[in-house]
């Protein structure tokens, strides 16, 4: 697990770095959601209050990457953003070198766009070039860019945080008047959006340096190789020394940019697509995409991402193949037919846990077609012998006890068994601890009614005693009689 920051965000590993600070991939444990956490390195006082100024940014724009949330430990500031994990434009560059001028004016309509709502709300970004437009990884569909990285950026009006003859910015993407040290505006990014539309065209980083020396010296060059006409002449707006002769706002700029989409010629049929790849790689062990793992979900993480055999792969049984169930078969073939040759000779071993000769070797059960096994039958029992029979014992007259009211009733000999029965000396047995009174398999039945030795004694059904039964029936005519007598006198 990775260093938790002012017991929210948990830093997990580097992805980045800028002039003030390292980012990081961290967990945001209260949102529960993965961000970008730029880490202050300097803790002096011009360093926290750039920071100031640019974690207290907050524009929500689809592409902008404005500072979201900030926090700090002891002498440690950090602030999050969204996490990008397409790279920058330098990426892409990377991988396709110039590429394709309608995917160009994509990429610039969207940047247009966000830098229009920047400037809306009085911010000049001052440091706009390709390592600080970053990139969703979108694979083979629509690009998707997010202006980054406001860390000098400053509203007009505000007191400049750098001093007289002092330029802030990456050299080969200023404007002409901010190297005379100019008041930072708003058509100054719009040069540098101009800088970074020839290097997706070229591939490489133009010369601003030749290119302004030729703007002042000749005007406005022709279209340069592979830049179709309409869409030059919008660059060429955002390129010009002057800021007075350039573009004044990205909205008319971006105005500009639609019209001239619509009379560039149509892709070529070979023209390779630009796939925006992720550039930040899988998350490091202990992290899923759902955050933190615990103990058994990393461990199930690590055993499916690892390429050795797993331990329960290891205990799985596999289904056995054809030869090796011939095999197994080949003993009981050599039983049956003493003169047959074993193709594989066998050796018992106490030690090695082999079986010995003459023991059939058990055939794995196959699988089914849910990954799942067969279990093996249950083995069969044996049916005992029946027992022996025994000689019959007359069965005990019943004992009355004294003080029951109730007669002894004289047992059936009928209903009684042929052979003895086993009696528990435990007087509190439970009754389904006897063996079920069932015939034994393979035992014969016999049909001849049992004999009775003498007629079946009467049994008398029990009642109450006479000195009880005789009131009670006197009461019961008494109430009888005046019953009748009172429906008479109705």
């Amino acid at each position: 697990m990775g260093e938790v920051f002012a017991g929210r965000y948990e830093l997990i590993d580097p992805i980045g770095r800028g002039g003030v600070g390292a980012v990081w991939r961290a967990w945001d444990h209260r949102r529960r959601r993965y961000v970008a956490a730029k880490v202050l390195q300097q803790s002096d006082a011009h360093t926290l209050l750039r920071f100031v100024r640019e974690q207290a940014l907050r524009i929500e724009h689809p592409h902008v990457l404005a500072p979201a949330s900030w926090a700090a430990d002891d002498d440690k500031v950090l602030f999050t953003m969204d996490l990008v994990s397409g790279g920058s434009l330098a990426h892409v560059i990377g991988d396709y070198g110039p590429l394709p001028p309608r995917f160009v004016c994509m990429l610039l309509d969207q940047l247009l766009s966000g830098l229009s709502t920047v400037h809306a709300e009085g911010v000049v970004h001052r440091d706009i070039k390709p390592a600080n437009i970053l990139m969703e990884a979108t694979g083979a569909g629509r690009p998707h860019l997010r202006l980054s990285d406001f860390g000098i950026s400053m509203r007009k009006g505000e007191p400049r945080l750098t001093e007289t003859n002092y330029v802030v910015g990456t050299p080969g993407y200023f404007a002409p008047e901010q190297m005379m040290g100019a008041e930072p505006d708003f058509p100054a990014d719009l040069f540098a959006v101009g800088l970074v539309a020839l290097y997706l065209l070229q591939g490489k980083k133009p010369d601003s340096q030749a290119l302004v020396e030729h703007f002042a010296s000749y005007g406005t060059p022709s279209a340069p190789q592979g830049i179709p006409e309409p869409l030059w002449q919008v660059l060429a707006g955002l390129l010009q020394p002057d800021p007075q002769a350039r573009f004044r706002t990205a909205t008319g700029a971006r105005k500009a940019l639609t019209a001239a989409v619509e009379m560039l010629p149509e892709p070529g049929e070979g023209e390779e697509p630009v796939e925006v790849f992720d550039q930040i790689g899988p998350l490091p062990a202990g992290f899923g995409p759902a955050g933190p793992l615990t103990g058994g979900q990393a461990a199930a993480r690590t055993a499916a991402q690892s390429p050795a055999q797993t331990p329960l792969q290891a205990v799985t049984p596999q289904p056995a193949p054809q030869n090796a169930r011939q095999d197994a078969q080949a003993p009981q073939n050599s039983a049956q037919q003493p003169n047959a040759q074993q193709p594989y000779p066998q050796t018992y071993s106490p030690a090695s846990g082999a079986q010995p000769p003459g023991t059939p070797t058990p055939v794995p059960a196959p699988m089914s077609e849910t990954g799942s096994f067969h279990l093996a039958p249950p083995p069969r029992q044996t049916t005992p012998p029946p027992p022996p029979a025994q000689a019959t014992i007359p069965h005990p007259p019943l004992q009355t006890h004294p003080g029951s009211p109730f007669p002894a009733a004289t047992p059936d000999l009928a209903q009684a068994p042929a052979t003895a029965a086993q009696h528990d000396p435990s007087p509190t047995r439970a009754y389904t601890a006897q063996h079920p009174q069932v015939p034994h398999p393979g035992a014969p039945i016999s049909t001849a009614a049992t004999p009775h030795h003498g007629p079946p004694a009467r049994q008398t059904r029990p009642g109450p005693p006479p000195k009880v039964a005789i009131p009670v029936l006197l009461v019961a005519l008494l109430c009888f009689a005046a019953g009748i007598w009172a429906l008479t006198q109705i």
